[in-house]
């Protein structure tokens, strides 16, 4: 019994002050160099071993996944493509649009509008747990988006740059292609895992209850404090338009997704995932194009790495909110269900 209450009390700690852990982390990884110069950086040290990082998270995530959750969205398939087709319309339109407003320079530009182009954001998932959302259907959105990036990612690209700077679509196609493999492996396989375990093993299953959680924001925390500490160096060179640019097009990201959601009519869980799961980008597949493909603009892989941070900072805080004062939202949806079936039940 007390073990049980240590592990919620380290639980309860951990996501209701999950955006000052977020903030404090972050700047133990920007200032470490200066703090402790000489001394081993763990956050660049370690930067090559985030893909192994996320797949614990992801593999802690599907060990989570309610059985009757699963099947919902299964049944409710059109409804991820749906969701879908919201994140590849609004994120390159928001990216465009916003980047021409503040009038960013080329390699900025071109930064951003890949951030507006990638599928969403692995974190997404985590944050829709901390949200208390629908987590399969977050999930599914990932999969689905990732698995049409390697088409829709090109050609937006190609249409948005293709004035600018030379392109070829195939090349970048087949890019995307194998990093999307790659991210699948990451992301689905350990989800599938971590739920196949825990239908069929009730100690897995247990074990999940009590530390899945736990693992899967801590190594969030990481993974982010990481990317902050890697690219420090190159933070300073930005101005304050890019930073407010990449703040508009999330937070307009996120009211595309709750919009989106309204006109899918879908439950407020399912809402939230779709919010979160459009805000937030895949910042670290665009930071891996702008690298290869846009070697002239050293500066285009900034804007990624800060969306990076940026909507792990808002996405927290929104799932914090919701995590608080969703309950009520919830509640309303219940009613809503009941007071729909109610002829139905009258007539019987």
């Amino acid at each position: 019994m007390t073990s049980d209450y240590s592990t919620l009390s380290v639980k309860a700690i951990i996501e209701r002050f999950l955006l000052l852990w977020l903030i404090l982390l972050g700047i133990v990884a920007y200032c470490w160099t200066t703090w402790l110069p000489g001394l081993w950086d763990p956050f660049v040290g370690t930067e090559p071993y985030n893909k192994y990082v996320f797949s614990v998270t992801m593999l802690a995530i599907g060990s989570l996944l309610p059985r009757d959750e699963v099947r919902e969205v299964l049944r409710r398939w059109p409804l991820v493509l749906g969701g879908t087709a919201v994140q590849f319309t609004a994120m390159p339109l928001l990216a465009y649009g916003c980047g021409v407003l503040f009038g960013l320079d080329e390699a900025c530009m071109i930064g951003i509008i890949i951030v507006g182009c990638v599928p969403g954001a692995m974190a997404s998932n985590v944050l829709t747990l901390a949200a208390k959302g629908n987590v399969s259907y977050s999930v599914s959105l990932t999969t689905s988006a990732t698995l049409l990036s390697p088409v829709v990612v090109p050609l937006v690209l190609y249409a948005a740059l293709s004035g600018w700077v030379p392109i070829d679509p195939v090349e970048l196609g087949w890019k995307v292609f194998w990093i999307s493999v790659q991210l699948l492996w990451m992301v689905v396989l350990p989800v599938i895992i971590g739920y196949i375990m825990s239908r069929c093993f009730a100690f897995w299953e247990e074990a999940a209850k009590r530390f899945a959680a736990i693992i899967a924001n801590l190594t969030i925390l990481w993974i982010i404090a990481v990317v902050i500490g890697a690219k420090r160096d190159m933070l300073d060179m930005l101005t304050w338009q890019v930073f407010l640019a990449l703040l508009m097009v999330n937070l307009l990201g996120y009211l595309a997704g709750a919009l989106g959601g309204t006109l899918l009519r879908l439950r407020s869980s399912m809402r939230r995932a779709l919010t979160l799961e459009v805000g937030m980008q895949n910042a670290g597949l665009g930071v891996v194009l702008a690298g290869d493909f846009f070697k002239e603009f050293d500066l285009a892989v900034m804007p990624p790495v800060i969306y990076t941070f940026g909507c792990m900072f808002t996405g927290t805080l929104l799932a914090r909110l919701w995590a608080e004062f969703g309950a009520n939202e919830e509640a309303n949806d219940d009613s809503t269900t009941v007071k729909t079936a109610s002829p139905t039940n009258n007539q019987a």
